[in-house]
């Protein structure tokens, strides 16, 4: 149940950074709202996963997810840069996350 509320935080994460662009600065009031309840969960799932994963790994994997998350999704939903150096980046970064869980 611990990697299930890290997948979640993390796929959570990704939100909450989205929706930081989509409130412009929270000058918006409902991206606004919304980003800050994708925050709050994000960080009490992360918090129940910390009860019985180890704080290093948990950490890199909700990071990992959101950080690969968010540069996927800005690729395809904001036009960023998918250069060859940016998408290997990315694949280096899930590598590490695989590793993590394997060692874990």
């Amino acid at each position: 149940m611990a990697w299930l509320f890290l997948v979640v935080a993390g796929l959570l994460e990704v939100a909450w950074a989205l929706g930081l662009k989509a409130s412009e600065g929270f000058s918006r009031p409902l991206p606004s709202v919304l980003t800050i309840i994708a925050m709050i969960a994000s960080f009490y799932l992360l918090a129940q996963a910390m009860k019985v994963l180890p704080v290093g790994t948990a950490y890199a994997i909700w990071v990992g997810i959101g950080a690969v998350g968010t540069v996927l999704l800005g690729i395809l939903l904001y036009g960023d840069s998918a250069s060859p150096l940016r998408l290997l980046s990315l694949v280096l970064i899930l590598a590490g996350l695989v590793g993590l869980k394997l060692a874990g």
